[in-house]
């Protein structure tokens, strides 16, 4: 059996509005977009191997096991002029198998991320969804 290829979306709910984000690819920022006062989603094309790995040009490892995807923020986007330079590291390793099975069948799996920190600012390092990845 050969790789699956799924698509993945990642939904920031809340981003600060006229703050660059992008994806990142290889290690470049890919298909940048400002915010506005709406969710913010990126759609990101992921294979997913035979043994449940995560592999493409977006995936980013960590470890035998810890497989990501960053979401770039501010300077990282390419925005020089941003007081900001972030990136959002978003798990996709422990999405659940039941999951991967729809995935591998043709559904999108979904992630809905808050887009702030507590104090106002764009959210940063390992953000948690409060509700987790759903098929849509």
């Amino acid at each position: 059996m050969a790789d699956t290829s799924i698509t993945l979306r990642l939904t920031l709910a809340d981003p600060v509005p006229g703050v660059r984000y992008s994806l990142q690819k290889d290690d470049m920022p890919f298909e940048p977009a400002t915010a506005t006062d709406r969710p913010l989603s990126f759609d990101v094309a992921v294979r997913l191997s035979d043994d449940g790995r995560f592999l493409g040009p977006f995936v980013r490892r960590e470890g035998p096991r810890r497989r990501f995807v960053y979401i770039r923020i501010g300077q990282s986007a390419g925005d020089h002029a941003s007081p900001w330079s972030r990136r959002a590291k978003i798990d996709i390793h422990d999405i659940q198998a039941e999951l991967l099975t729809l995935a591998r069948a043709g559904r999108m799996l979904e992630i809905t991320l808050p887009g702030r920190g507590a104090d106002g600012s764009p959210t940063c390092a390992t953000v948690r969804s409060a509700t987790g990845w759903r098929a849509v």
